[in-house]
């Protein structure tokens, strides 16, 4: 997937510019505060339906304007163009068109552009709460596996009944059948969605053990898959883990009832990640984190081409910072070849190969050097 060219009107620092990458590696490069993120941001919310770090749409308005939009145009591996519009104004709702058709559902974006994003922000994936990785996952599957994508929607609205329902029995048993009900389809998805994911982290493993070969790191990678459920998880089929889960359910049911709240189920689940069997969080230093990080979403770009036949559209903020040359170096060489990535840096690089942008304006365009 390659983005041909993105407008931003009134958003965020831009009040009007249009970028024209090239194919390959593009590196945008300026000052901090000149709005390199943001144009990445934007190419973001024409992927994915969304900002950086669960951004507001009101947050990405320019200081002042009541609206902004954001036009852009992609070509597929087949060189099929795809167009996408998103529009925000204060006093409407967000609205998508592809191909100027109005997506009826944001979710309907989803896969359609295949984007992924490297952020030293996302240092959380790692080290921080669970539910930073259960969105890592969620997002990079649901780009794969409409399937996935539909049941973990359809989870959320299951899990949110059920906990309605648990509130308003108020630590009481009566209306049991009810609770039972929800408990069935909460129980039922949960299989197909840790099934998913257990199958889905093999896969990025096998991708990423290469990847860390590449990058000339001595440690053997490892994900793991820390259930709420059972620790006997891994190896289950779905029908496994959703009957195992009933079965949980009924051991849990005082507790749930007294707390008024699902304690079970992938939504309370985690992935651990591991460098020679040991927790990377627990004593990973900072560029160990980072290159870890890096590594893992570029063995994500290998398994999204894997399974689509598209390769993703990479987005990487601050690359080169906290990385030594040979490691930029290393990167770069797998990114070469592996469809097009977008890069932002304070200074302009000296690496061959890549093509280089600055940040400044003219006419509202950006321009652009070659390598």
């Amino acid at each position: 997937m390659r983005l041909q060219e993105i407008k931003l009107v009134n958003f965020r620092k831009h009040s009007d510019l249009t970028f024209v990458p090239s194919d390959g590696i593009n590196v945008l490069y300026g000052p901090n505060g000149s709005g390199k993120t943001n144009i990445l941001e934007a190419v973001h919310y024409c992927a994915l339906a969304k900002g950086f770090n669960k951004s507001l749409d009101r947050e990405c308005l320019r200081f002042t304007a009541d609206y902004f939009l954001l036009q852009s145009r992609f070509a597929d591996e087949r060189d099929i163009e795809i167009t996408v519009k998103v529009s925000y104004a204060k006093t409407s709702d967000k609205k998508i068109f592809i191909n100027s058709e109005e997506l009826k559902k944001y979710s309907g974006l989803i896969g359609r552009i295949p984007c992924i994003t490297f952020s030293p922000m996302e240092l959380t994936v790692i080290n921080g709460s669970p539910q930073e990785r259960r969105r890592f996952i969620d997002n990079a599957l649901s780009q794969t596996d409409k399937r996935y994508l539909d049941d973990l929607l359809q989870y959320r609205r299951v899990l949110q009944q059920r906990n309605t329902l648990l509130s308003a029995m108020d630590g009481r048993c009566g209306n049991g059948a009810n609770l039972e009900a929800w408990t069935e389809k909460l129980s039922f998805l949960a299989g197909s969605i840790v099934s998913a994911r257990l199958n889905f982290m093999d896969r990025l493993l096998a991708c990423c053990s290469p990847v860390y070969e590449q990058l000339g790191l001595g440690e053997v990678p490892g994900i793991g898959y820390r259930s709420s459920v059972s620790r006997q998880v891994v190896g289950m089929k779905e029908k496994e883990i959703a009957e195992t889960m009933m079965h949980r359910f009924r051991e849990v049911a005082s507790q749930e009832l007294h707390r008024k709240l699902t304690l079970l189920g992938p939504h309370r689940d985690d992935i651990v990640f591991r460098l020679d069997g040991v927790e990377v969080k627990k004593y990973a230093s900072q560029g160990q984190l980072r290159t870890f990080l890096i590594a893992i979403k570029l063995a994500l770009q290998r398994l999204i081409r894997e399974v689509t036949g598209e390769s993703p559209l990479f987005l990487l903020d601050d690359l080169f910072s906290e990385l030594d040359r040979n490691r930029v170096e290393k990167v770069l060489l797998l990114l070469e070849g592996s469809g097009q990535s977008i890069i932002t840096a304070t200074d302009k690089p000296e690496f061959d190969g890549i093509h280089c942008i600055s940040i400044r304006k003219i006419a509202g365009a950006i321009q652009g050097e070659d390598p």
